[in-house]
């Protein structure tokens, strides 16, 4: 019988469930070297936690993130909570001896980051920082294609993360649009994927400029039943509070490598509901990848006759694809939710020494400091290098 590794979950909000659900499917899809048992599950509002803890099966319900990371029957602390609370929890996981399996952003700053970062290592605990879209398999897919040179010398990047959900102006003020809270909007929210893939798939970013707009200014307070990281209790309905994030970013950036690459970022994109884009043009071909059609590839190699050349359509359901030979038949997709269990697995396997996981704490470093650039970089109307930042 596998050994059980216990997980306390801080938060139940959209990633609570989507990484209860890993937890679950992990171990019976793949051959996992645990079992991981949902143990305790913690959020502020008892009764509505409790009802969580009751339909994914958690043992027992906390209240205080603190007392859930002091237990000793708890090994693994999944942070699921808003960004500006990730560096206390990590921190404490970390004292405790905690694996550490945490949402992104990583952090409201590098500096933070760092810290965090720097504790994991101290601690020797596993740490990951769950930018789950690279174990998408066809993106995973891509990063094979690339290191086996299908590419050749990659010469750009251009990538685009867009949603609407806030278009609405009567959208309520909502820790997402405070940057008390959110650091910043869809350009830590949505640009912290994008970055991240980027540098895995062509490289280290070198230098950036940026702009960034606030098209909302204000919005309603929450009212009854709105999900607010300002206080514990209700806000009221009356009244307007200020939207200090963007509403849209766009970046540009050097590789160190050589390579271009731009970053369009936006919660003002109508229509748009998680349309996460790029495309990656070498010397040898090129790649599209849209998440909306997320089994798929589009790849054109500039090695065929000129006269053959063109995008053709690879279906990334083959069990000789990244992940997919624990799922189903060739041509039988899967979806979002299924990236989480990838990264549980791996992150179990890191666990038991098996291999190690990234991205992890110090990729949020990185990715933080870009981001980081990105804002001094519209705020000064300049180029700004990373080194600037170290």
């Amino acid at each position: 019988m596998k050994k059980q590794l216990n997980v306390g979950i801080v938060g139940t909000k959209f990633m609570g469930r989507a990484h209860s659900n890993a937890w679950l499917a992990a171990p019976k899809f793949f051959d996992t070297p645990y079992t991981p048992v949902l143990k305790a599950v913690c959020a502020r509002d008892k009764d509505a936690t409790a009802g969580f803890a009751e339909n994914w099966g958690y043992i027992d319900v906390e209240t205080d993130w603190r007392e859930l990371i002091a237990r000793p029957d708890i090994d693994i602390i999944d942070v699921c909570s808003p960004t500006a609370n990730h560096k206390e929890v990590v921190l404490a996981a970390a004292a405790a001896g905690k694996h550490i399996f945490c949402e992104k952003p990583c952090a409201l700053s590098s500096a933070d980051a760092r810290e965090m970062a720097q504790a994991a290592d101290k601690a020797g605990v596993v740490h990951y920082l769950n930018h789950n879209y690279r174990r998408v398999p066809a993106i995973a897919f891509a990063k094979q294609m690339i290191d086996e040179g299908k590419l050749g010398t990659i010469y750009h990047w251009r990538g685009a993360y867009l949603q609407d959900w806030i278009m609405d102006p009567n959208f309520p003020l909502t820790w997402h649009l405070q940057k008390e809270y959110a650091g910043a909007g869809p350009h830590f929210d949505l640009n912290s994927h994008a970055v991240d893939l980027a540098r895995y798939l062509v490289g280290e970013i070198d230098s950036v400029s940026a702009m960034m707009k606030t098209f909302v200014t204000e919005r309603p307070l929450p009212g009854a039943g709105a999900a607010t990281f300002t206080s514990g209790s209700d806000t009221g309905s009356a009244g307007m509070g200020e939207v200090t994030v963007d509403d849209a970013s766009f970046m540009l950036a050097s590789f160190e490598n050589g390579a271009l690459g731009s970053f369009d970022s936006s919660r003002f994109a109508g229509g748009r509901k998680n349309y996460n884009y790029f495309e990656l043009y070498g010397s040898k071909g090129s790649l599209i990848f849209d998440l909306e059609n997320m089994n798929a590839l589009q790849y054109c190699n500039l090695e065929d006759p000129a006269d053959e050349q063109g995008f053709r359509t690879i279906q990334v359901t083959n069990a000789a694809h990244p992940f997919m030979d624990a799922w189903w038949a060739p041509g039988h997709i899967i979806g979002y939710g299924n990236t989480f269990v990838h990264a549980v697995k791996d992150f179990l396997d890191a666990v038991a020494g098996k291999s190690t996981i990234t991205p992890n704490l110090w990729d949020g470093v990185k990715i933080m400091q870009v981001l980081e650039a990105g804002q001094l970089a519209a705020k000064e109307g300049r180029t700004v290098k990373l080194s600037e930042l170290e």
